[in-house]
């Protein structure tokens, strides 16, 4: 089967119309991050834009990787030095397009991080609370209810593959769980005053141990990678469909 190229322009539209990056206020740019060869038939998606997923995509033959987590950030120097050098050296001398999406890819209410999740998890919510309205929450129906945190963690541990980071709360039935994907830690108190019983994020900072033992609502941290595995692969994926590239998704594992 013969590869279907199509130019650069026809792709960045495509996952800006999907993904709607003007409705965020971000932390870096979104879209296209660093340009590479005009025409593009073969693009691989994964978290983060490390230098060994980079080696990974030159392997793969890609013309363009769809990635959760650029290159470039707000408040950092700009300086093309170390790691961002050896990453922009590889991506440049192969020719390489970026496309970074982060809160965009968060947020899309089927595809994104959050909805993806929920997937996994078996839990049908809706954005609810946080920062540009990103957490999201659901009810469970009864026979979805968790019988504790403990079992809401045996539950993400078995769906994510790895075993979270659980301050247990009060020991109440689990009835609304939360989540956020990656680091979001900092949204547990929105996710307590929209009346969850439990929280779901990447990580874990000093304050929410406390906030958790004082308030009785689980906390979980689950990875910041290991939750946000999923939203750039089904974006990817359904982009490649519509204008027939090939895809492929490369999970470099991230302790974090």
């Amino acid at each position: 089967m013969s590869t279907t190229f199509v130019i650069r322009q026809d792709v960045l539209s495509a996952c800006n119309t999907l993904l709607q990056p003007e409705r965020f206020k971000d932390y870096g740019p979104n879209g296209l991050q660093v340009e590479g060869r005009a025409e593009i038939g073969h693009m691989v998606s994964g978290v983060t834009a490390s230098l060994a997923f980079i080696e990974a995509a030159i392997a793969a033959k890609a013309d363009a990787i769809f990635v959760h987590h650029g290159l470039f950030w707000r408040g950092q120097d700009g300086s093309v030095t170390g790691w961002m050098k050896q990453r922009l050296k590889l991506l440049l001398a192969h020719d390489i397009n970026v496309l970074a999406y982060h809160l965009p890819l968060d947020a899309h209410p089927a595809l994104g991080n959050n909805a993806q999740l929920g997937l996994r998890l078996g839990l049908a919510g809706a954005p609810a609370f946080g920062e540009q309205n990103l957490g999201w929450l659901a009810e469970c129906g009864s026979d979805q209810v968790f019988k504790n945190s403990d079992a809401l963690a045996h539950k993400a541990g078995n769906a994510l593959g790895r075993t979270p980071v659980l301050l247990a709360g009060d020991g109440r039935v689990i009835r609304r769980v939360a989540w956020c994907t990656g680091g979001a830690q900092g949204y547990f108190e929105a996710a307590i005053a929209a009346g969850a019983d439990a929280f779901i994020t990447g990580e874990i900072s000093e304050p929410q141990a406390h906030i958790a033992r004082e308030t009785g609502v689980a906390f979980l941290a689950c990875g910041h990678h290991a939750t946000e595995r999923y939203g750039a692969p089904a974006v990817a994926a359904q982009v490649a469909q519509q204008l027939g590239l090939t895809h492929q998704f490369i999970d470099i594992d991230n302790p974090a």
